[in-house]
């Protein structure tokens, strides 16, 4: 099976097995699936564990917000879906092609997150009778902010958002939430504090297989909200995430990929901008020169022009006052 998905997707496996080459994706490449709402058709990374690859660029009318990535695990009892999806056309999108490469039905949905990429398709799949689950603080993120998200959907997705309503999941929990459908122990865990509120992973231990949400990120740059903590990031990485010690890394957006790329990426980057800044601040450089910190290493990143500003910026008001 990996021997035909390396012919079919050549450019993943440099990723997984290369590791020194730049990333691939761009903005500029089309919708790669026309005959349907999800940005790219799902693919079988490995036996059994599928994954729709979002576009790498923001959210958009010509991507119908699908710049996430939408996962899918066949258990041989069931169908564990990572993320509800961006609305519920998207949602509904994901479960047709779900169809076409089984009969067993979906069972639990989870959210990686409190964004509304992760959640608004959740009322398409509360529709469908499916169990919806997410780590508690990623809950009261969509409780709080997810009419917002709806909002900013429906301006962007226009009738693609049609259908897609604020639904909260069923069920939340704290650090580790366990399943065991078929032949696939499914543990999600949220690992400390990271991207965003209530971030989760989808760890198969017997595949050493991660679905790491937006824990994790390569292809495009990584943003830093003004809630992001890169500091306990750090933490959560080393602690927790690297403990993992996983062969294959699907993260939140961009290609499946391994270990080194998205520490390449992510804790890398994390320690590189976090260096900048503190020597920025030891200067006694201003928060107005600080957004113009030399970050050319990762300029090749998709959404470098869009990110990379605001996040030299919301990192030098965090360390201002570590």
């Amino acid at each position: 099976m990996i021997g035909i998905f390396m012919r079919a997707v050549p450019a993943l496996f440099a990723f997984l097995f290369g590791a020194a080459a730049p990333a691939q994706a761009s903005q500029d490449i089309p919708d790669q699936y026309p005959g349907s709402v999800l940005y790219s058709k799902p693919v079988e990374f490995i036996p059994n564990v599928f994954s729709a690859i979002g576009a790498t660029a923001p959210p958009t009318y010509e991507n119908s917000g699908h710049n996430n990535n939408l996962s899918f695990i066949l258990t041989g009892e069931g169908v564990v879906v990572v993320n509800g999806g961006a609305s519920w056309k998207l949602a509904e999108a994901l479960h047709e092609e779900i169809k076409k490469v089984t009969d067993q039905p979906v069972r639990l949905v989870v959210n990686e997150n409190g964004q509304g990429h992760a959640m608004l398709g959740n009322s398409y799949w509360r529709a469908q009778g499916v169990k919806i689950v997410a780590q508690e603080e990623a809950a009261q993120e969509f409780g709080a902010t997810g009419y917002d998200s709806l909002a900013a959907a429906e301006r962007i997705q226009k009738e693609k958002a049609d259908g897609t309503e604020v639904v909260l999941p069923d069920e939340t929990f704290e650090e580790s939430y366990r399943v065991a459908f078929g032949s696939f122990p499914i543990e999600v865990l949220n690992l400390g504090p990271a991207h965003s509120p209530g971030d989760a992973v989808v760890w198969l231990p017997e595949q050493s297989l991660v679905i790491s949400g937006d824990m994790a990120f390569h292809e495009r740059m990584l943003p830093i909200f003004e809630e992001t903590d890169t500091a306990a990031w750090l933490v959560s990485w080393d602690e927790g995430f690297e403990a993992l010690n996983a062969t294959y890394v699907i993260p939140g957006h961009g290609h499946p990929t391994n270990m080194d790329q998205v520490r390449r990426y992510t804790k890398d980057y994390l320690v590189y901008l976090r260096g900048k800044i503190r020597a920025h601040l030891d200067a006694g450089g201003s928060l107005a020169d600080a957004y113009y910190v030399d970050q050319s290493p990762y300029r090749h990143l998709d959404t470098f022009e869009e990110l990379a500003t605001r996040n030299a910026g919301r990192v030098y008001e965090q360390m201002e006052f570590e």
